[in-house]
């Protein structure tokens, strides 16, 4: 049987083939790429045999039945095929040539997903000699990896070894790896406080590479729901599309382009609303207004966004300044949430609690005016990759009705994570506890939170803050100190004198001996 730690040594070994030759940002495309290849030739190969062994050779019987599969695979578009022709000089442009192919075969699913590759490239690998020795090198890794269906120990291990392989490229290229990639656990959470349910649209405008959308699929048992994202990208949008492939996830749609100057989420000339979203915008991003501003983004810095700039009047509440687009993330979501079910979770640095101008007056806009916001839950520091400031988690639910209390959790100190060598960890058991909380203070109307970790405000108490959401403001964390008692102190202080005037007595006898 094939493990998910023999998938994974394969992964890691083949790094080996690209160490020192090409940035990790780069190779991670090629590496996945292959391993995407091996597996649908695998899953192919085993398909057919099976109906060849079930129809008795009828080859015309099983061209039908395996025109019924997931997908095609020409003989040419093979891993196995590209393996015996690994030592041929073009083979970089063979290999471009199948990925088109399976492309083109399948255009429905896979439309697009190596477009963003060039396994031909001689800005990536340099002169041909080299770059063919590189390539056979890569396809020798993965020669005798079985991925066939009967051969892996789990049905979600591809899907699994894949977001492995991820994880550790975010961690070995830090911020630039660290944008496509939310760590599993804090997905994993934010997608157990919002619940998806049967028959929701889950969405995120700023998907990277799946995690987040995958961890709300698994919520629903049925898997009854319909994925929707967007993401910026190329590469990473590729890596998305056969990210959902691989945990098969057909019918997702995702979109390529910038979530807030060209949303994709458009249905009749208006943004679509979703059900559930769970998002992990990219941090205070700079600039965010520049797909609005065009060509005097850059050349005229007197050049303002303005409300009616967006068509889809996302800004009405106001305008986030251009060095800090946390709010405009916010504010599409919103805009895009289902307005009698409508929960989302999303993932923003600390500023967004507390910053004013600007960003103040919306903050205070989506609770006094809207009562959008439900939960403020603060996380460890150095959970991201790349980004050693401490996160929260905002969770927002349209139709709160007169519910007029918002919940705050402090998950930040010691006990609630685990320390890692370069990331902190949340552990199970830290989600189990923030989760449950949460679901307290939604089921239980006396609940008032919990004592140096959660309390449950009232709209009135955050109105007397001024609507800042500074945690600290709501859960007292303080730990007094042990009262000291002077008199013992002082008793040790005498005690020390004393033995210091003996110790200085007898070294000055040592010294007199010694003659100095």
């Amino acid at each position: 049987m094939t493990t998910k730690q023999n998938i994974e040594k394969v992964l890691w070994n083949a790094c080996d083939s690209f160490r020192g030759k090409i940035d990790s940002s780069r190779y991670k495309d090629y590496i996945l790429s292959m391993l995407f290849v091996k597996y649908l030739t695998d899953v192919y190969a085993e398909t057919r045999e099976k109906y060849v062994k079930q129809y008795k050779g009828d080859e015309q019987r099983v061209a039908r039945a395996m025109s019924r599969e997931r997908f095609v695979m020409e003989e040419s578009s093979s891993f196995t095929y590209l393996y015996n022709n690994r030592n041929d000089s073009e083979i970089g442009q063979k290999i471009n040539v199948a990925l088109a192919a399976i492309e083109n075969n399948n255009s429905a699913k896979l439309h697009n997903v190596f477009r963003a590759i060039d396994f031909n490239s001689t800005v990536d690998f340099g002169e041909p000699k080299e770059k063919n020795a590189i390539l056979k090198n890569l396809l020798e890794d993965f020669k005798d990896l079985d991925l066939r269906p009967s051969q892996l120990s789990s049905a979600d291990i591809i899907g699994d070894a894949y977001e492995y392989m991820i994880a550790n490229f975010a961690s070995d290229a830090g911020k630039k790896g660290g944008e496509f990639y939310t760590p599993s656990k804090v997905s994993e959470l934010v997608a157990k406080l919002v619940q998806p349910k049967e028959n929701d649209r889950i969405y995120d405008g700023t998907c990277g590479s799946g995690g987040l959308l995958l961890k709300g699929f698994h919520q629903v048992e049925s898997k009854k729901v319909r994925i929707y994202g967007q993401e910026q990208n190329m590469q990473t949008w590729a890596l998305c599309r056969m990210n959902m492939f691989l945990h098969g996830v057909d019918d997702a749609v995702i979109w390529q382009g910038d979530t807030i100057a060209n949303p994709g989420n458009i249905e009749n000339d208006k943004l679509m609303k979703f059900q559930c979203i769970v998002a992990n915008p990219p941090f205070s991003l700079d600039k965010w207004d520049s797909g609005f501003l065009g060509e005097n983004a850059d050349s005229d810095k007197k050049a303002k966004m303005t409300p009616d700039m967006d068509p889809y009047r996302r800004f009405d509440w106001g305008i986030p300044p251009t060095s800090k687009g946390d709010y405009a993330f916010v504010m599409h979501y919103l805009h895009s949430l289902d307005d009698a079910t409508g929960r989302m979770g999303i993932v923003l640095p600390h500023g967004v609690l507390f910053r004013g101008a600007s960003e103040g007056k919306i903050r205070q806009t989506i609770i006094e005016k809207f009562n959008f916001l439900d939960a403020v839950i603060g996380l460890p520091a150095n959970l991201f990759y790349g980004a050693g400031i401490p996160a929260c988690i905002l969770i927002f639910r349209k139709n709160r009705g007169s519910n007029d209390k918002v919940l705050f959790v402090d998950a930040s100190g010691e006990g609630n994570f685990e320390k890692g060598k370069n990331q902190n960890i949340l552990r199970d058991q830290d989600v189990a506890r923030i989760v449950e909380t949460y679901k307290n203070y939604r089921e239980n109307p006396d609940f008032e939170g919990e004592d140096k970790y959660s309390h449950v405000a009232t709209l009135e108490e955050i109105k007397n803050n001024d609507y800042n959401l500074n945690i600290p403001r709501y859960v007292d964390t303080f730990e007094e100190e042990e009262l000291i008692d002077i008199n013992k102190v002082q008793d040790n202080i005498k005690y020390i004198e004393k033995e210091l005037s003996k110790v200085q007595k007898q070294m000055a006898e040592y010294m007199k001996e010694l003659g100095l």
